[in-house]
């Protein structure tokens, strides 16, 4: 098995980290750790790309240097940072080595890789605040970027009649697979794809991505959503949403609701 690259980079503000979270998952990296002006990336060391980052570097003004890591220190470092994600009294998202959580109406249990991602903290408890307003019980829905599939697993113990999520990361299928097991659901189709283009339509569509694969993909998604449907994005920084709710014009997407927290956004459309 190869192992992952860790890349260090030395960084002004936390503004600026979280641009560059945002450029780094568009190429690739999967996890993150961040700390006061230093950030740490991990990228599987097949998928790593010298020449994208120097660009970026260049672009965003970072230095940076890299290591090679296993897959069993990357596990370790990575869940000795983890923190339980709570969202009011409706959801939390545990480790598996956490205590079980109280006061909270769903509770998630996962078991914490590369595939959640930094940003989480703010992307994950918006996805999730809005989907509490939302009415999943017997609607069809759909994960696009699933991820560790926290998400469709919510989506399931909401009731939700079936559940389709995809990733196209063969990392993020296996780990989604085996969060999905731990929490004893089993309406999630689950499946290794690139593109959201399937031959059927949706009640609600969830994409926590990032800009870029929002929009290239944002006319197929809409044209997935069923009449009075909904599509909720997130994984967007604060100066992304003029761009998106440009680019849903003419797409029969009503803009509903926006949600900030730190620098991340979550927006929220209906058909």
């Amino acid at each position: 098995m190869s192992g992952h690259i860790q890349v260090t980079i030395q960084t002004e503000n936390e503004a600026q980290q979280q641009v560059i979270i945002a450029m780094l998952t568009g190429i690739g990296y999967e996890g993150f750790e961040e700390s006061e002006n230093l950030l740490h990336a991990f990228i599987p060391e097949n998928n790593f790309d010298r020449s994208a980052l120097e660009e970026l570097a260049s672009e965003y003004n970072f230095a940076w240097s890299s290591a090679i890591i296993n897959e069993q220190n990357w596990n370790a470092a990575w869940e000795s940072s983890f923190d339980p994600v709570i969202v009011e009294d409706f959801a939390g998202i545990r480790a598996d080595f956490h205590p079980p959580l109280t006061g909270v109406e769903h509770e998630i249990v996962i078991t914490p890789k590369m595939s959640f991602g930094t940003g989480h903290h703010a992307t994950t408890y918006m996805m999730v605040l809005q989907m509490r307003d939302l009415v999943v019980k017997d609607k069809e829905v759909f994960d696009f970027g699933t991820g560790t599939g926290i998400l469709a697993i919510l989506a399931e113990k909401m009731e939700a009649r079936g559940i389709i999520a995809i990733d196209n990361d063969q990392w993020s299928i296996n780990n989604a697979l085996e969060n999905i097991e731990k929490n004893n659901c089993g309406k999630i189709e689950l499946r290794l794809l690139s593109t959201p283009l399937l031959p059927q339509k949706f009640d609600i569509i969830l994409a926590n991505i990032n800009k870029n694969i929002i929009l290239e993909n944002l006319g197929i998604l809409a044209a997935q959503l069923n009449n009075q449907g909904y599509l909720l994005l997130s994984g967007l920084l604060y100066e992304d949403e003029n761009d998106i709710l440009a680019a849903s014009k003419g797409l029969s997407l009503r803009h509903q609701k926006t949600l900030q927290k730190d620098n991340w956004k979550s927006i929220l459309f209906s058909s």
